[in-house]
């Protein structure tokens, strides 16, 4: 009698730094090992995944925002998974690769305090001045500039959500222990009830733009929210407000930003996404003390890690024992027929589990 064929996952490059390790950390890729599951670091893709790269494989651990649609389900036969590293998704056409049996999964809940913190750093940094008063002491302005670069308090003051998702509730809920006013802007029916029941009022966007000291984009990226943030809404804002985006750099209109800040119609931002990323080396914004930057980062503290990493193979190792796994982002693919739910459930009692 035939042995089972090994269930084997692909790590895309982009996790990993020139010398074969991780940028994340550890990512505890022993857990695989111990469910039996093959794996192996994958070429550099650099816009999309490939049928080429990904031959034979019957799952994709995600690291970027790589793009994959139906289109590769068809030229991967294989293929049962595109497990992300992480929560965004934009670029993967879900129902496409639902269509012919591919499940594609995130991890929202680990994401969840790490991003909401990245929010709260850029809400007290920019709020005590942070850049122009480090700046100060480095230039040897310690005398001069002290005062001159007073922040601003917290208490009373209104910081707007706009997207009450996991990430976004968990923004409001830290923003009120730091005093703040809360009120959201989110499209989504039970998303405005989860809201509203935590007494976060929502408002449209034109009205958040009006009252918030502190906007936090938290949307998540689709043809409804490219540019949502436009000059528009920006004009509406406080001078004396700031914008922070945790979300996608292409939620937020780059040029309305930049000219916003240059012309100090805004008080500044926080941006730990941008478009494009990485920024131009002339990007104006850059060398602005009123702009606070991180290359796309800021939570991967060691927690992020260990969570994000636990939930996705965790995801992997249930594929592989022909078990639905969590946080499935395109749920049709067991109507229509998940291909690893077929080929693996044969395998299921060969394969060990972790606990």
């Amino acid at each position: 009698m035939a042995l089972p064929r090994r269930f084997e996952v692909g790590l895309t490059a982009d996790g990993f730094g020139a010398d074969g390790n991780s940028i994340f950390g550890d990512l505890a890729l022993e857990r695989l090992d111990a469910a039996g599951i093959a794996w192996r670091i994958l070429p550099e893709m650099v816009d999309r995944v490939t049928p080429e790269a990904i031959r034979g494989l019957d799952a994709v651990l995600a690291f970027a925002h790589l793009k994959a649609d139906r289109a590769l389900a068809l030229a991967s036969p294989q293929l049962g998974l595109i497990a992300r590293f992480g929560a965004g998704y934009d670029g993967i056409d879900l129902d496409g690769l639902a269509r012919e049996g591919v499940a594609v999964t995130n991890t929202p809940i680990a994401v969840r305090r790490p991003m909401a913190m990245v929010a709260i750093t850029y809400i007290l940094a920019l709020a005590h001045q942070l850049m122009p008063n480090h700046r100060a002491v480095v230039l040897g302005d310690w005398t001069a500039a002290r005062g001159s670069h007073r922040g601003l308090g917290l208490s009373g003051r209104v910081l707007g959500v706009i997207g009450y998702g996991g990430i976004g509730q968990d923004v409001a809920n830290l923003g009120k222990g730091l005093g703040l006013s809360v009120v959201a802007s989110e499209p989504s029916a039970s998303a405005c009830r989860r809201a509203e029941a935590n007494g976060v009022p929502v408002l449209p966007l034109s009205q958040l733009a009006a009252q918030a000291d502190f906007v936090v984009v938290c949307a998540s990226l689709t043809d409804e929210t490219r540019h949502l943030i436009d000059g528009p809404f920006i004009d509406k804002m406080k001078a004396s407000a700031f914008l922070i985006n945790i979300a996608r750099g292409e939620v937020v209109d780059s040029t309305a930003l930049r000219q916003a800040v240059m012309s100090r119609r805004i008080a500044g931002a926080g941006l730990d996404v941008f478009d494009p990323e990485p920024p131009a080396p002339g990007e104006p914004l850059l060398t602005s003390d009123q702009v606070l930057w991180s290359p796309h980062c800021l939570a991967w503290t060691d927690d992020f890690t260990e969570a994000v990493s636990a939930s996705v193979i965790g995801a992997i190792v249930d594929a592989a024992n022909g078990r639905r796994p969590a946080h499935v982002l395109n749920p049709s693919v067991f109507e229509t027929g998940w291909r690893l739910e077929s080929r693996m459930s044969s395998q299921s009692s060969e394969l060990p589990t972790v606990g």
